[in-house]
């Protein structure tokens, strides 16, 4: 087929019609032989060049080594390192560098694929080729979001500090959630005055959420709006208002901004992952794959669990440097083998392997501390496990999440007003969180270590209502009822569980549930004893 591939790359004859591709920000015109990317052109080798048409004209399938060697090289002999330095240029020259892969995708053991969506132009040859009539910056390979100037409908100019200083806040606020890319302050404020489209916001700033508000006051009492919209599609994906009276002026600052950063995270993992949902996972980036696990773990079932774990090891296979695949990995492992859906010893090593390598990429990424944190806690090493989910919270103290975390911690350890105090701020920070039936889970757990049997039995069953498969809080309710005395209703209950999890017993408890004191676990166990559970 060599012959076949070099004749389809001769030039084409002067004055034929030609096809231009355009692509992201990219002009490519294959009869001038040029790539622009926005207005400017680019510097690229012949053989690039090349190689980057093939992969575009036949964008339809995965290209092999062999095929790319015969086109580009001829059939020449061509060594590995070289045909890998061309693959690297090409996509530089396009934007795709590093672990993004939008545009030039590479499916281990198999070959190369352009993924990107291509327009193409048919043209005479000859004319100059026009610049890109409304040049679009190359999204990153992670959520992106701008946060443009809050508006001060007042008419006061006083509000004016205020509404920059909840923007500049809610950009250092978002900054800390280590996936997302946050555009600078300057780029933002440009908009500042001006009657924006946020389809315009998003195109020049090469972002894919747009998060914008506004700040009213009357007398003592202000009004502040913020909502969240794609930019891409126009898909608005989160409002909220808030009102609250003047005093401290820096105070109302802080809460509203640590308020919408904290509820503006979870959202995005929610909008990220139904974009996957479309596509094959054979064409998602290590975000995006990161993105679509998510939305199978937040339902807390086995199936859902062992779905997440697929395109999280996928993720860590084709992108091995990738940190919040690794430590959302690691964190899946541990949490199947505390709920019983996996091998316990199992479980913990290859989690806590997962989780630091995580933090080796990147300790400043909570998904790792807080899958060590539950690594160690499984394995009862109290302040261990303290410190790591301290650490999570202290890296991003507007995550719902490590706050949730970090209270289940402290239940386990029957640090009971601590665990609920970190528990209530992650259901104030997120109160419509698709993980909070871990939350209400933790604050449970948190009761139970208390005594407090009827408070336990409350959390539980909202819990359960929430996410019905969430096996570790249906046990807790299965304990508590025996322990308030509903006795019938704790043995039906538990042969439901017996039903799910076969293996349950008292010695499994003993192994896999991490209370951190043989006085708490005591506790745990006598509940189940009075609701009829044996040894073996």
């Amino acid at each position: 087929e060599a012959p076949c591939y070099a004749r389809e790359h001769q030039p084409e004859a002067s004055g034929t019609t030609v096809l231009r591709y355009l692509f992201d920000d990219c002009v490519l015109d294959t009869s001038r032989r040029e790539l622009r990317r926005g207005v400017a052109p680019v510097a690229i080798e012949p053989q690039v060049f090349d190689l980057l048409v093939h992969l575009i004209r036949h964008r339809d399938r995965v290209v092999d080594k062999d095929e790319l060697l015969a086109t580009v090289w001829h059939g020449r002999i061509v060594s590995e390192s070289a045909l890998f330095n061309r693959i690297n240029a090409a996509r530089n020259a396009v934007g795709d560098s590093g672990n993004r892969q939008r545009l030039i995708k590479t499916l281990p053991r198999k070959g190369l694929r352009f993924v990107g969506n291509v327009r193409e132009e048919s043209a005479a040859a000859g004319p100059e080729l026009s610049p890109l009539a409304s040049p679009r910056l190359a999204l990153p390979d992670r959520p992106s979001i701008a946060v443009l100037p809050f508006a001060n409908m007042s008419g006061d100019p006083d509000q004016d500090h205020f509404a920059d200083g909840i923007c500049e806040d809610l950009i250092t606020g978002l900054a800390r959630i280590r996936w997302l890319f946050v555009i600078a302050r300057n780029s933002s404020f440009v908009y500042k005055g001006r009657a924006v489209d946020v389809s315009q916001v998003g195109r020049e700033l090469g972002v894919r959420y747009v998060l914008e508000g506004s700040v009213r006051r009357s007398g003592r009492r202000l009004r502040i709006s913020a909502q969240l919209v794609d930019a891409i599609t126009g898909t608005h994906y989160w409002a909220d208002r808030y009102d609250r009276v003047l005093g401290d002026i820096f105070a109302v600052q802080d809460e509203i901004t640590r308020s919408v950063a904290a509820a503006i995270e979870p959202q995005l993992l929610a909008a990220e992952g139904v974009r996957t949902l479309a596509r094959s996972a054979d064409d998602l980036g290590a975000w995006e794959l990161v993105a679509r696990a998510q939305t199978h773990f937040w339902r807390l079932t086995r199936e859902d669990c062992a779905a997440a774990v697929e395109p999280l090891k996928r993720a860590v296979e084709a992108f091995p440097d990738y940190a919040p695949a690794r430590g959302l990995l690691g964190f899946c492992q541990v949490f199947s083998a505390h709920m019983g859906w996996s091998d316990r010893e199992h479980g913990l090593l290859l989690g806590r392997q997962q989780a630091v390598r995580s933090i080796a990429l990147d300790d400043r990424h909570a998904w790792g501390h807080i899958a060590l944190a539950y690594w160690a806690m499984m394995e009862r090493r109290t302040d261990e496990a303290i410190a790591a989910f301290r650490r999570a919270v202290s890296l991003n103290p507007n995550s719902a999440a490590a706050h949730s975390h970090l209270s289940r911690g402290f239940a386990f350890a029957g640090r009971e007003r601590e665990a609920i105090e970190h528990g209530g701020a992650a259901i104030r920070l997120s109160p419509l969180d698709p993980e909070m039936a871990l939350f209400l889970g933790a604050i449970a757990v948190a009761h139970y270590a208390a005594g407090r049997y009827a408070e336990t039995i409350e959390r539980s069953l909202e819990a359960q209502r929430l996410r019905p498969g969430f096996q570790g809080s249906r046990r807790l309710l299965c304990a508590s009822l025996a322990q308030a005395g509903r006795i019938d209703e704790a043995r039906l209950l538990l042969a439901t569980i017996r039903r799910e999890q076969p293996e349950l017993s008292l010695d499994w408890i003993r192994a896999n549930v991490p209370y951190q004191t043989a006085e708490l676990m005591e506790r745990y166990l006598e509940g189940f004893r009075k609701a009829g559970l044996g040894e073996k």
